[in-house]
């Protein structure tokens, strides 16, 4: 017995193993609720176009709700023998109103049913994620505005660069998230536009009104080009490199947390919520939510890669190789939710050890840069020289084992005769920060402004739609 969906020109089954990889139910039901609101606009414009009595069209509405009832209470049986989410549900549709049901696939193809659904999707869930990337960003900034003046040492290369802000530390991230935001923002603008009328690579030649259907499911308008609309995945391609790209900005600030936890390190502490023990050692305290972070960022970036190569070599229109859009970007996309949600619960858990930050921001010769800066400021020094003199100045200190605000004036002036006991303004930690005013600085009181104008700037926002 033939597949009664698409079997007219097949006298057999599949074989076993052609069906198991045929089917795709396993995944794609997740665009089941998609499936069913794409279905529900189809058959409303099949109706007003009169290509579809109205009878017939309140009987498909009214089953698609009930089995959208059955999926939503999970009374739905999932059969992999009709393949995939579209034919489970209009078989079920034909179960229970008979042969109306047939009716609701004119017009349309499994091609253009299926980019319509996956658009859907893509959309709902980037909105989704907006709403977590904010929730993250107000975490970060309530933060931000408590440690505006908190010290701890920024760093280059790993190394102690210059004394910075906690709170600028965790502004930095805001930032990023900014970005990450505004890139599926724009991802989100590009796909919603409608495949739905294209059907299966040509167009149709009933008279369908494809801005309604655009219109009913949220679209700003329908795609223009039929072959375009079935053969398109950037959609889904788009939406992955920005949550790559979000998930390597998570993974960097989780590398952090991990490395600032370390004994070695110390400069914070998260609660038993989100530390975990060793069955071992007891006197272990791991962060585990950070390293899990940092390690699905792999996911995430594999997904979109592997989505690039399905397509590269694809020619127009539909392939059955696209049935391989789906797997990696569900996994992709939930697991970089799951990941922000984790790190928005790790900003709000942890807390800075401020004098252990504070005193680490003075080592390394944090402050030589300002020491450099004066003697350009207050001396006339050309910069280049100003460094020769500071680095000379670093050398006698590393060869006391002394910071450099621990130097005598008479010390300090061996190496430049100039030099003034107003230097000292300059070579404690708190003064260098706080002379950081240029925009975009470390200084507290900047740290306090940009951290209340994005808690400000956040409270503003609406809620995606």
């Amino acid at each position: 017995m033939s597949n009664k969906m698409w079997g007219g020109r097949f006298a057999e089954k599949p074989a076993a193993i052609m069906q198991e990889i045929n089917a795709s139910v396993g995944f794609d039901y997740k665009l089941a609720a998609q499936d069913i609101a794409g279905s529900l606009a189809h058959v409303e414009m099949l109706a007003q176009t009169g290509l579809v009595s109205r009878e017939d069209a309140e009987a498909i509405s009214r089953g698609l709700a009930e089995i959208r009832g059955e999926i939503e209470s999970g009374a739905f049986t999932f059969s992999p023998e009709l393949e995939d989410i579209h034919m489970n549900i209009e078989s079920r549709l034909a179960a229970k109103i008979g042969a109306a049901a047939g009716r609701l696939h004119t017009a349309r193809s499994r091609n253009d049913q299926v980019a319509v659904d996956f658009r859907l999707w893509v959309r709902d869930t980037i909105d989704h994620l907006d709403a977590q990337l904010r929730d993250l960003q107000q975490a970060l900034a309530e933060k931000a505005v408590e440690h505006a003046g908190s010290l701890m040492p920024g760093f280059t290369h790993l190394q102690t660069a210059q004394p910075v802000t906690f709170g600028h530390h965790l502004l930095a991230y805001v930032e990023m998230f900014s970005r990450d935001r505004s890139r599926f923002c724009d991802a989100r603008a590009r796909l919603n536009e409608c495949p739905l009328g294209a059907a299966a690579l040509a167009g149709t030649s009933f008279p369908i009104d494809r801005e309604a259907t655009a219109k009913a499911l949220g679209f700003d308008r329908p795609t223009a080009n039929s072959l375009d609309s079935v053969a398109d995945r950037d959609f889904v391609l788009e939406p992955l490199a920005d949550a790559a790209i979000c998930a390597v900005h998570l993974s960097r600030f989780a590398e952090e947390i991990v490395l600032w936890t370390t004994a070695q390190f110390g400069f914070v502490r998260l609660t038993d919520q989100f530390s975990t023990g060793s069955s071992i050692m007891p006197q272990k305290r791991n962060p585990d939510a950070a390293e899990l972070v940092r390690g699905k960022s792999g996911r995430v970036i594999g997904a979109l890669a592997g989505l690039l190569i399905v397509m590269k070599g694809l020619p127009l229109a539909y392939s059955k190789d696209m049935q391989e859009d789906k797997e990696g970007a569900f996994d992709a996309l939930q697991t970089l939710s799951l990941s922000i949600a984790a790190m928005a619960g790790m900003v709000r858990d942890l807390e800075p050890d401020l004098k252990k930050m504070k005193a680490a921001a003075g080592d390394g010769y944090a402050t030589a840069t300002d020491l450099a800066d004066w003697l350009v400021r207050e001396l006339k020094m050309p910069f280049r020289e100003a460094h020769h003199v500071t680095g000379r100045l670093v050398a006698l200190a590393s060869d006391r084992k002394i910071g450099l605000q621990k130097l005598s004036l008479n010390e300090l002036q061996s190496v430049e005769p100039r030099i003034t006991k107003e230097i000292y303004d300059v070579l404690g930690v708190e003064n260098s920060v706080k002379s950081r005013t240029s925009y975009g600085g470390t200084a507290p009181k900047n740290v306090r402004a940009q951290a209340k104008r994005w808690l400000s700037r956040l409270a503003k926002e609406k809620p995606a739609t």
